[in-house]
């Protein structure tokens, strides 16, 4: 245990503190203050109990030994907290910036007091191992003679394929954009997870003989039949990248678009492949529509491209303050949270529905029209006398995902059977109805969480090793039937 005392001495919680807004909404750096983070570590990891039944290793779906670098990360042993870090999680500096801990939510200690900081030491020990190059590649002994290959580099694909590199096997993951990445990449905005933290995980990959091909899109570039007869097992780790559309007059106006429309063409910026986005909030009054981390992305981004006003829209209700009654610990509750971007400005508005798009004489929008409403017999009703319209010259839609792409040819051209949700059907194993085709992350899960996503390609990666070689060393997975701690 840390500190039998800790979290009697030190009942408080303390997190990395923030630049201010004034200053970081001017430029694309990581919101937090450099280095904040260490001096309070020891103290948060030290309120650590050691719980007889550690319910955050419940709450994780990695199943991290949050315990155990607790403990190290309070006595300052970086080096062991790193060890006992990977020993379930590839890619920590990724959860510990992006993952909304629902380990925390889960922390015994919060029954009654403010959870433990799980999330931050998680982070801080991840950036120190780097900085103490604790983290090197880890090739394989010998080689399997067989060969995988991973559709989709995002942290599902991304976590099969390191495992099965690791594993002896010679791994390629496909890639169609022009870099590696997924969501992470495209998706996640600079001032969320700078790119760096990516891109030296992919060199460490490629150190231990993971091959990357990017700009290849299969079901379109190359036969996914083909590409299943190249190989000796596939995995499918493409995501859920059908988004939720708004099918109401005016959508084909000029200025809507779907976040991951938006979002992507900031990121390349940042990355030096345009010098402005060509779709842009600068000057304008922006609509964010859906009010999920995607939609909190969006605003954060609008501010950073000076937007003359951001409004976020939630048709639900807006969370309460405290863990609701019918959500009782240690499940993850929804409650009112203020993000980074959030503490930027803009304004939220809940229980309200989009009814219509106007536009000017050029077809581009200029108004959204909205409605209040409430849950009455199951659906969404307008309460009548409250429609209103408020300015928008860009609306982004960040209402979600609806399941895989099936537009491109993948789904129909490896012959794969759906489940009810839309999603690949696999089995216990990770195994679709294709001999040799496996699913991980939300191309067989759904829209969900990062850990999911990693957890699942860790798991799907043991399903693979042990159908190509009988058996498998490989760490014990979760099971994609486990959806109790789905968020």
């Amino acid at each position: 245990m840390a500190d039998p005392k800790g979290f009697l001495t030190h009942p408080e919680r303390e997190t990395a503190r923030t630049r201010p807004v004034t200053e970081r909404v001017r430029d694309w750096s990581e919101v937090y203050v450099p280095g904040s983070l260490l001096p309070v570590i020891s103290k948060q990891a030290g309120r650590c109990m050691d719980c007889g039944i550690p319910f955050c290793h419940n709450g994780c779906p990695l199943g991290n030994l949050i315990p155990e670098w607790n403990d190290y990360a309070y006595r300052g042993d970086w080096q062991a907290a790193s060890e006992r870090l990977h020993a379930t999680n590839n890619f920590p500096e990724f959860t510990g910036r992006l993952c909304p801990a629902p380990c925390e939510s889960a922390c015994v200690l919060g029954i009654n007091q403010p959870a433990v900081t799980i999330k931050n030491v998680e982070v801080t020990i991840i950036d120190k191992a780097w900085e103490a190059g604790h983290v090197t590649p880890q090739p394989p002994e010998r080689l399997t003679g067989k060969t995988v290959a991973v559709i989709g580099s995002g942290p599902a694909g991304l976590a099969a394929a390191q495992q099965l590199t690791r594993a002896g096997h010679t791994v390629a993951v496909y890639e169609r954009a022009d870099r590696i990445g997924g969501l992470l990449r495209y998706g996640i905005p600079e001032f969320k997870m700078e790119k760096r933290h990516l891109n030296r995980r992919i060199e460490q990959m490629r150190a231990e003989g993971t091959k990357f091909r990017t700009g290849v899109e299969i079901g379109h570039d190359i036969d996914a039949a083909k590409l299943r007869k190249r190989y000796d097992a596939v995995v499918i780790a493409a995501g859920a990248t059908t988004a939720r559309d708004l099918p109401v007059p005016g959508r084909e106006l000029g200025g809507v678009h779907q976040a991951m429309e938006y979002l992507p063409l900031a990121n390349k910026v940042q990355e030096g492949d345009l010098i402005e986005s060509p779709i842009s909030a600068k000057g304008k009054h922006v609509v964010v529509i859906g009010g999920g981390d995607t939609g909190a992305d969006c605003v954060g981004t609008a501010h950073r491209q000076g937007a003359a006003s951001v409004t976020q829209l939630e048709i639900m209700p807006r969370p309460g303050d405290t863990r609701p009654a019918q959500q009782p610990w240690p499940t993850y509750p929804m409650t009112y949270k203020v993000t980074s971007a959030h503490e930027e400005g803009g304004e939220r508005v809940y229980s309200v529905s989009t009814t219509h798009f106007e536009g000017d004489e050029d077809g581009n929008v200029q108004w959204l029209h909205l409605v209040e409403v409430e849950f009455v017999e199951g659906r969404f009703q307008p309460k009548p006398g409250t429609e209103r319209k408020i300015p928008a010259q860009l609306v982004t839609l960040a209402m979600g995902f609806t399941g895989t792409d099936q537009e491109n040819g993948l789904v129909g051209q490896f012959g794969l059977e759906l489940d009810q949700r839309g999603n690949i059907a696999r089995d216990a194993d990770y195994a679709t109805n294709v001999e040799g085709v496996f699913a991980a992350g939300d191309a067989g899960r759904g829209q969900s969480l990062i850990v999911w996503a990693i957890a699942e390609g860790r798991a799907a990666a043991r399903g693979v090793d042990r159908y190509l070689t009988g058996d498998s060393t490989l760490p014990y997975p979760i099971r994609p039937t486990d959806r109790a701690l789905a968020v």
